[in-house]
């Protein structure tokens, strides 16, 4: 049995940035390649053991409120569409990839993607498929990153994983400050305390209620990272959780 067997929590969630399907060459759209490595991936890390959940976002379609001038409610709403749009695309690509997986709206639309049950998401994992979660929350004003820590809390998972462009968490934006450094660890209070940005305060606010711990780290540069999160976080990115001070 490999190190990775033996250390893969028995559920945990990957919250996927809508830019992270667009690939690192594009902030719209899906880039296929991009998208069949993740699906391997995740397909490969559930026949190693794993129950995987998933949470995309919706953001290489729409930003709604960043990027339109109406109300911030419709804007929110295409925002929940474009994650249906990136929950279709990954649960084609689970398919191919061999891997059994669960479509989930937190929306209604019938005949595309079930509606959001705890029940029987919980009974999806535990008979081995991946449950892929769109819609975000369902309602407006409520971040794809609150709708991942609701989920991997009811869902009982052990970790949130967050897959992003940048390797962790910094004390600053690294791409504007080379002086900023990476954290190994954080609490959630320091977290807060510190207003870091990676994860909106709500998020965070779920996951100590859940004593939840969520690990940030780079998932565009090398899609095997995600295995590698499961296994030894501290490696590839930032823990935020444990202990509060």
């Amino acid at each position: 049995m490999s190190r990775e067997e033996e250390t893969a929590p028995s559920r945990a969630l990957l919250k996927l940035s809508g830019e992270v399907l667009a690939g690192p060459s594009s902030s719209t759209g899906i880039d296929p390649d991009v998208l069949e490595a993740i699906a391997g991936i995740l397909a490969g890390v559930v026949r190693s053991g794993a129950r995987m959940a998933v949470v995309m976002g919706g953001g290489n379609f729409v930003r709604g409120r960043s990027a339109l001038r109406f109300d911030r409610v419709r804007a929110d709403y295409m925002g929940m569409l474009g994650t249906l749009i990136n929950g279709l695309a990954l649960e084609g690509a689970l398919l191919q990839a061999g891997a059994r997986c669960l479509l989930t709206s937190a929306i209604p639309v019938s005949g595309v993607a079930g509606q959001w049950d705890i029940s029987q998401a919980r009974r999806a994992l535990d008979a081995g498929s991946i449950v892929l979660c769109a819609g975000g929350t369902g309602n407006p004003y409520l971040s794809t990153d609150t709708a991942a820590a609701l989920r991997a809390v009811q869902l009982e998972c052990s970790v949130l994983l967050k897959g992003t462009k940048v390797d962790g968490v910094y004390t600053g934006d690294p791409a504007k400050d080379p002086a900023s450094r990476r954290y190994s660890s954080l609490t959630f209070d320091e977290y807060l305390e510190r207003d870091l940005g990676v994860m909106d305060g709500a998020a965070i606010a779920v996951c100590r209620e859940g004593s939840l711990p969520v690990v940030v780290f780079d998932v565009v540069s090398d899609p095997r990272n995600i295995a590698s999160a499961l296994a030894r976080p501290e490696e590839v990115g930032t823990i935020i959780g444990g202990e509060q001070t």
